[in-house]
């Protein structure tokens, strides 16, 4: 395995950098098919590669004489930024094979890598969908491996085979032995390889793709529904270009629903503006401190891998500071405004996510205040922000807008934003998605006094209409909505359209939530426990939300570090996990927001008990929570609703019992 070059790179356009009927690359010379792929690798390729395609080579001729199929090399896996050393077809099956060259043990992490390869030919290959996928790992070195044993899962995806150069055709004839007789008919390689491939890659491996300077084409699904993501890319990249070439100043406001890709657009448009000739960079802004911490962290990992790979010195410290110009806290970066009174910032494109939860006037005034020693500070982030960017002589703003994920208090909301170009910037261009009218967006008043204006226009395009994070399941955001609206009917209609492909469950029984969310989890697929930061009695479960989530090590550490969310003992909150993802989650519901006849009873704990939380806003802060915690999973999720206890006047039964009942009543099955 290999990364991938430069998506700029149109020698690698071919999704095999070699591949031939297996018949047909026992007869060619080694020398061939290396030249194929030196070719398609571009041709700078050093010799610790090549040596392990000679061996890869050698061992294949000898393991595949008499099968029939087709063997490919170097096999894109878009999503990963890697490649697959050899896949082959043979009959029914496909083989995802890893060679681990010089390597005589079987580690975990080559057995995880093989098997992401496996599920991710499964997930987002449509040849591969009916498909038994066989994943391989060879260690060339080893003189032994675990004894054989088949195991199948309901998807047909198997679990990994650890196998010696010397066993490897036992085990391709015992997988093929175990087909014998079924009504299977054998894959025809063109057509399996030029079927299309629908990645849906997690918030990070997209940051990680597309900092390596592949674009929102290569790495997202490719299907009609989703298609929309390119074109809003692609849109907003137009409207770039057209200001940078008429210097003219542009905001453009993009919604989408949970999961929809609004982040992935924004990462998009600043890697591609940072990919040209450096006279327009862009940055990345976001207020989410977990996310921007996460993303660094992941970004400067993976960049001090890949340029040792390629046998480049590589410091953190220094990817680091490369990583930081690129993806910034919105706040330090309207810090630089106040330090650099009159400058203009390096970029003439920032794009802010979830712009809804920039600063009122209010909460701006009282951190310059406190914090900065500025008294009368009279405008609100907003409007500051784009200030800092008026100072160009051409400009960009995007601001990407989440509805209903305001979960904090002195957010302005987009109306901020309006208002703030309504008043102060009259010569700015306002590009609008057209659904920022929706209620969840909130605009209000201020998008009608927008819609007077002249320079302003209302797109389609600007709205992401589709989640791409749950791949299994498009509308499983809809569901959460009706739940959370107290929509039976509509709640229930969702749930039946996805029910089987993305599983939802509730229990009453804490480890049986945490068993089921553990033996869901394949390969590197990540799961953890989410709850409320109101949910102040889950103590007696062990769940405190007091106790501090470092989000790097929760979201990237790995299972056998005690601060990774595998361990599922630390819950994160919606404060740690908005904007990110994990493949399964463990969703914990205390009776901070419980059932009752009208609807939803949002509850605070005070000292020794709840208190009815008064504030319309505060109750829609709540709510808004556990739109964020019920819409993290990619996969699938379990609730966990505590029993109550009688004894304890802080966590009667009944509060627990109606939230169980009403999951049970728009249809989520009892684990």
């Amino acid at each position: 395995m290999i990364p991938m070059p430069n998506s700029s790179d149109q020698r690698a356009t071919s999704r095999a950098w070699y591949d031939a009927p297996v018949e047909e690359f026992i007869s060619a010379s080694g020398d061939t098919v290396i030249g194929r792929l030196t070719v398609n690798a571009g041709g700078d390729v050093v010799q610790t590669q090549v040596a392990a395609w000679r061996e890869q080579i050698d061992v294949l001729r000898r393991a595949l004489r008499g099968i029939t199929g087709t063997v490919a090399f170097e096999f894109t896996i878009p999503r990963m930024g890697r490649r697959i050393d050899v896949v082959l077809l043979a009959g029914p099956v496909v083989f995802a094979i890893e060679f681990k060259v010089g390597s005589a043990q079987f580690d975990a992490a080559a057995v995880e890598q093989v098997w992401d390869y496996a599920l991710d030919l499964k997930n987002f290959h449509e040849a591969s969908h009916r498909a038994d996928i066989v994943p391989v790992l060879v260690a060339t070195e080893a003189c032994s491996g675990p004894p054989l044993s088949l195991s199948r899962d309901p998807d047909g995806v198997y679990r990994p085979l650890c196998s010696t150069t010397a066993k490897l055709r036992q085990v391709i004839d015992a997988v093929l032995a175990s087909k014998a007789g079924l009504e299977t008919s054998a894959l025809d390689f063109r057509t399996w390889l030029s079927a299309p491939y629908r990645p849906t890659p997690t918030i990070v491996e997209a940051a990680r793709a597309l900092y390596a300077q592949h674009s929102v084409d290569e790495i997202a699904r490719h299907d009609a529904g989703a298609e929309n993501l390119r074109v809003t890319s692609r849109h907003i990249e137009a409207l770039v270009d057209e200001a940078r070439r008429t210097r003219r100043k542009v905001i453009c406001f993009v919604t989408g629903v949970p999961g929809a890709g609004k982040t992935l657009v924004g990462l998009n448009v600043a890697t591609r503006r940072n990919d040209g000739d450096g006279t327009a960079p862009a940055v990345y802004l976001s207020g989410n401190g977990p996310l921007v911490a996460v993303l660094r962290e992941a970004l400067t990992r993976d960049e001090v891998a890949r340029r040792r790979e390629l046998g480049e010195k590589a410091r953190k410290k220094h990817v680091g500071e490369s990583v930081k110009a690129f993806i910034q806290n919105v706040h330090h970066f309207r810090d630089d405004a106040i330090a650099e009174a009159t400058r203009p910032p390096a970029e003439h494109v920032a794009i802010f996510d979830e712009a809804q939860r920039a600063w009122t006037a209010e909460m701006t005034a009282r951190f310059m205040r406190q914090k900065k020693g500025i008294d009368h500070f009279s405008q609100s982030e907003p409007e500051f922000l784009v200030s800092y960017m008026d100072r160009h002589d051409w400009a960009v703003v995007v601001c990407l807008v989440g509805g209903g994920q305001e979960i904090n208090t002195g957010e302005a909301g987009i109306d901020a934003w309006l208002d703030a170009v309504q008043a102060r910037f009259p010569g700015w261009d306002m590009h609008i998605s057209s659904r920022l009218t929706d209620s969840e967006y909130a605009a209000g008043h201020a998008l009608e006094r927008a819609r007077s204006r002249p320079r302003t226009s209302f797109d389609d395009c600007l709205h992401l209409a589709v989640s791409m994070r749950a791949f299994r399941a498009e509308n499983v955001s809809s569901f959460v909505k009706a739940l959370l609206d107290s929509d039976v009917p509509a709640a229930r209609s969702a749930f039946s359209k996805f029910s089987e492909r993305y599983p939802i469950l509730r229990t009453r029984d804490l480890k049986a939530a945490k068993d089921w969310t553990r033996n869901r989890a394949r390969g590197s697929e990540r799961y953890g426990l989410l709850t409320s930061s109101k949910a102040q009695r889950l103590k007696p479960h062990a769940i405190d939300v007091r106790a501090a989530v470092d989000p790097i090590h929760w979201f990237l550490s790995g299972r056998d570090d005690t601060r990774s969310s595998f361990y599922l003992e630390d819950a994160a909150t919606e404060f740690q996990v908005q904007g990110l993802e994990l493949d399964w989650t463990c969703v914990a519901w205390d009776a901070d927001l419980r059932v009752s006849g009208s609807g939803w009873s949002h509850h605070d704990f005070r000292g020794n008990r709840w208190t009815h939380v008064r504030s319309l806003e505060n109750q829609r802060y709540l709510v808004n929570a556990y739109r964020v915690l019920l819409t993290r999973a990619r996969q699938g999720m379990v609730i966990f609703v505590p029993p109550g206890n009688a004894r304890d006047h802080t966590r009667p039964p009944e509060h627990y019992d109606a939230i169980d009942r009403y999951l049970e009543t728009i249809g989520v099955p009892q684990l």
